[in-house]
């Protein structure tokens, strides 16, 4: 208590600018979270978002204190200046390419079939019950590996930058993303959203600003100065290249197997808001995640290989300390990291705890109605968010961590999600093997990382470090597997197919 207490004394300008953040919050939980009556609402916010308010929600749950911490950090330590082609794929692979591919097609098959969830989606296109409830057991249980990675980026910070002790700062976001939920789940959070993707965007336009021009970096003399050297742009061998593109692909790629970002398109309003959010949504990925990786690249105008710190979640918070930023625009920055990082975790906890209880346990309790499966989910919300505090609390670093929830996720179910959309004669023995290949390659590092907690072994370490490549490993074997699968297999549910394509549900 004496430690926070002389934080707020020291940082005084920076907790008010914190406190109107949280006030705000409030403010549109208890006004918006009335507005939700339905599981409709809580889950896809009545299927009635527009293309902004669809874009920001999108953008924001993709870009966390993940990014600008753990991913920015590790690119910039490992590839200087190299570590800005990730935030380029995001914006042109993650967003632009994800939502002309996605959106429209995502938004028009869950509101003539009134899906709810991305294990509904499944289900209804493959007809079979044991991959739904497969894939919301896989959600659940591997969202909470990603969840975890999100508190300790942003506890990062605190830490550093505010002196406030870790899991106290773990604990303040957790307590602010359950109100929210609990307040009245996607309404709330969809709104919440688009405040929080406004304060993203002018934060880090002003972070940019902030941290070139300050003196470790030197303006545009002292950035064309770095580009010249071998820290800032250095020369990478193979292997180097192959880790640098594998984290681009699996940061762009993997968005478009994960069931947060999926069903962001669930609750478009029509196809004119969903061509719309293209460019919102493109435009808000350069500007963040182009930000966050430019910062991060800059590391070494703070420090020397030597001084570098040794945790890589903590050299950006150590950056911005060293930049002597304005008291104002630090409390922004911080405004902009947890805005970027409760946005997340919500998006997150909604999607994993409504997966949950629509996909497994509603089906088993058949008399359960919306009433009580909101309570439901909002009761598994906390659940959630518990769990990954406790995961939080472990040594495993942001970038691995996250990399193993998005690797198992999306090398299980973006292949028969995205190749769904667009390929009639795609069947469920294909869809099987695909979901199957691509989780027994994608769950290697996270295995090896477990393993080596007890068994000391250089080539367990190896496997644990190497997540993103094996995530886009899995990624391209599920395609190949479903594509192949299905090839050479004759579908025996064609009647349920081309209702899928063709058919409506009346009532929500």
């Amino acid at each position: 208590m004496e430690t926070i207490l002389a934080s707020i004394k020291d940082n005084a300008s920076v907790w008010i600018t914190l406190a109107i953040y949280i006030a705000v919050m409030v403010i549109i939980g208890v006004t918006q979270g009335k507005k939700a009556h339905s599981i409709a609402d809580l889950t896809v916010g009545g299927r009635n978002a527009g293309a902004w308010l669809s874009a920001l929600s999108y953008g924001t749950a993709y870009f966390s204190a993940v990014m600008f911490v753990g991913y920015a950090g590790g690119t910039g330590k490992a590839y200087g200046l190299w570590g800005i082609l990730a935030g380029i794929g995001n914006a042109v692979f993650g967003s632009w390419l994800a939502w002309k591919v996605l959106a429209r097609r995502t938004r028009d098959s869950s509101a003539r079939l009134k899906l709810k969830t991305m294990p509904q989606f499944l289900e209804k296109r493959y007809t079979s019950e044991k991959m739904r409830i497969f894939a919301c057991i896989v959600i659940f249980i591997f969202l909470i590996p990603y969840s975890a990675s999100v508190y300790k980026g942003l506890a990062s910070v605190a830490d550093v930058l505010l002196g406030i002790p870790v899991n106290v700062c773990m604990i303040v976001i957790a307590v602010v993303s359950a109100l929210l939920l609990l307040f009245g789940g996607y309404l709330v959070q969809a709104r919440a959203d688009f405040f929080q993707g406004i304060v993203m965007m002018f934060g880090v336009a002003f972070l940019i600003f902030c941290v070139v021009r300050c003196d470790s970096v030197g303006g545009f003399a002292g950035l064309a100065e770095y580009a010249k050297s071998d820290l800032g742009l250095p020369k990478l061998n193979a292997s180097q290249w192959i880790s640098l593109w594998a984290t681009v692909l699996m940061t762009s790629f993997g968005t478009w197997g994960l069931p947060q970002m999926v069903q962001k398109y669930f609750g478009i309003k029509d196809d004119k808001q969903a061509k719309k959010g293209i460019t919102i949504s493109t435009f808000f990925a350069f500007l963040v995640a182009g930000g966050g990786y430019f910062i991060g690249s800059l590391c070494y105008r703070f420090f020397t290989p030597e001084t570098l710190p040794a945790n890589q979640d903590y050299i950006v918070p150590e950056m911005l300390k060293a930049a002597n930023l304005p008291s104002v625009l630090l409390g922004i920055v911080l405004m902009l990291l947890i805005a970027a990082s409760v946005s997340t975790l919500c998006s997150i906890t909604l999607t994993a705890s409504s997966t949950l209880t629509i996909d497994l346990i509603r089906p088993l309790k058949k008399t359960m109605d919306d009433k009580k499966s909101s309570f439901t989910i909002k009761a598994l919300c906390v659940i959630f968010i518990v769990c990954s505090y406790i995961i939080a609390n472990t040594d495993t670093p942001i970038l691995d961590m996250m990399s193993y929830s998005w690797g198992i996720i999306s090398g299980s179910f973006l292949a028969p999600y995205v190749v769904a959309l667009y390929w009639k004669k795609m069947n469920t023995k294909g869809a099987w093997a695909g979901i199957l290949g691509g989780f027994v390659v994608a769950v290697i590092p996270g295995a090896a990382k477990v393993i080596s907690g007890f068994v000391e072994n250089e080539t367990l370490t190896w496997l644990a470090g190497k997540g993103p490549v094996f995530a886009c490993v899995a990624m391209v074997l599920s395609i190949v597997l479903c594509v192949a699968v299905s090839a050479v297999t004759k579908s025996s549910n064609q009647k349920e197919t081309d209702f899928f394509y063709n058919g409506e549900i009346a009532a929500e």
